[in-house]
């Protein structure tokens, strides 16, 4: 500090960068500061001696080594999950390539050669697909369409049992989800396209014809309202054929009204409507019929089939590409026996069927039809005239039947046939009804 009137003294420079007010060489003269600053700078510019440098910490390594731990386990994770990603696109176009080979958008994922294997009671093994030649029989009831599969039936080749009942019902809703456009476009949404629904009703239609009965070389199916689909299970089953019974919807109509067999939506009190309904029926399922083609459906005159047996079985063979066999003009001999004809009691054809063929049901109508009806049936019934019958014949002329056939019909007006002991079930005192839709 200064006296009050003298200049302050002034005071010693601030000491070089790097060296500290304590340091030796440095001190509060002018003199000696000036002397002792290139020593200090000489001494600072020498290296320190190795024992003098400050170690580094070990966490510090430590850290460094976690460091690069860290990043080679990120570099070997990359490379896994870029081998997995490509692994994984390899699949999707896979599955891509597989799903485009069916038709549509979604293709059908069932593998084609899928097969059903069944074993008969001698350990002999068949197998079923979509491919085999699957036979359908069909018609509007009371069209002799049961003497046909129980003709059949007597094949040692063919088995045909007794109906189904669910199929034409499954064929009935599976045609009224396709006529629904809203019910379609719903299903489509949904996944459940046209492609799912027929693989399912393939596979369904298959496993009930197979199992219902017991395996054979030929199978075929008996539900007479089944034809009503037969454009559409043609397509399901390629190498499928069809038989369609057709008889004088006179004689069908009688039968159902005397017999009691109620078809819904048919009125039994009522010629004119049974006529009219069976008209509807019956032109459906002959269109169908000839919509898929005389290679692979045959309309089947019961009344033929009746009067000449022997050459109508010839020629149905034929057209199923079947080895004749004898059986099938005697097949009231072969009913309840091992690999014969399986009848049930319930069905009401089935007390008729038991007998040799004969023409004892063929004209039985005749003075039943009111006039009414008579005089108006070529209006009704137009599709008599187009199948061949005369509609004003009464009685018309079917035929003269053959030898074999009038000696049947003697047998049975005299009674001399046997009724099978081991049919199924019990005959039934209530109606029997058939869906019809």
């Amino acid at each position: 500090c200064a006296a009050p009137g003298q200049t302050p003294r002034p005071g010693p420079p601030p000491p070089p960068p790097g060296i500290s007010l304590r340091s030796p060489f440095w001190s509060q003269g002018g003199v000696e500061q000036q002397n002792e600053l290139p020593r200090a700078r000489s001494f600072l510019a020498r290296p320190l001696p190795v024992w003098k440098l400050k170690a580094k910490p070990a966490h510090v390594d430590e850290e460094r080594m976690r460091v690069t731990m860290k990043r080679a386990l990120l570099g070997v994770g990359f490379a896994i999950a870029l081998m997995v990603s490509a692994h994984l696109g390899q699949q999707m176009l896979q599955c891509q390539q597989i799903l485009s080979q069916g038709s549509g958008p979604r293709g059908l994922m069932r593998p084609e050669n899928e097969e059903l294997v069944m074993l008969d009671s001698n350990r002999v093994e068949y197998r079923y697909s979509k491919e085999m030649p699957l036979i359908f029989i069909g018609g509007v009831p009371r069209s002799g369409t049961t003497l046909m599969r129980a003709m059949l039936d007597a094949h040692p080749e063919v088995r045909c049992g007794e109906e189904t009942r669910i199929i034409p019902r499954v064929l009935a809703m599976r045609q009224a989800w396709s006529k629904s456009g809203r019910e379609k476009m719903r299903l489509d949404e949904a996944g459940v396209t046209d492609q799912v629904l027929d693989a399912a009703m393939q596979a369904f239609i298959l496993e009930v014809i197979a199992k219902h009965g017991e395996p054979a070389r030929y199978l075929c199916n008996k539900d007479p309202f089944t034809l009503k689909s037969s454009v559409y299970l043609s397509r399901l089953f390629p190498n499928s054929k069809f038989l369609l019974m057709v008889r004088d919807g006179r004689a069908s109509v009688h039968s159902m009204i005397t017999r009691k067999v109620t078809i819904a939506g048919f009125d039994l009190s009522s010629y004119r409507d049974c006529l009219t309904k069976w008209n509807k029926a019956i032109e459906v399922m002959y269109n169908q019929c000839l919509e898929i083609g005389r290679a692979r459906c045959l309309p089947v005159y019961y009344e033929q089939l009746v009067l000449h047996p022997q050459k109508s079985m010839r020629d149905i063979v034929e057209f199923l590409d079947i080895a004749w066999s004898d059986a099938v003009l005697h097949h009231e001999e072969l009913i309840g026996k091992p690999g014969g004809v399986s009848l049930s009691k319930i069905e009401r054809s089935t007390d008729q069927v038991i007998k040799p063929v004969n023409t004892e049901a063929l004209s039985r109508w005749l003075g039943h039809i009111p006039g009414d009806v008579l005089q108006d049936m070529a209006h009704i019934a137009p599709m008599l005239a187009r199948l061949g019958y005369d509609p004003y014949a009464n009685p018309p002329s079917y035929g003269h039947p053959d030898p074999l056939v009038i000696n049947n019909t003697h047998r049975v007006l005299k009674g001399d046939f046997k009724t099978p002991a081991n049919l199924k079930g019990q005959f039934q005192g209530t109606q029997n009804t058939t869906a019809f839709h």
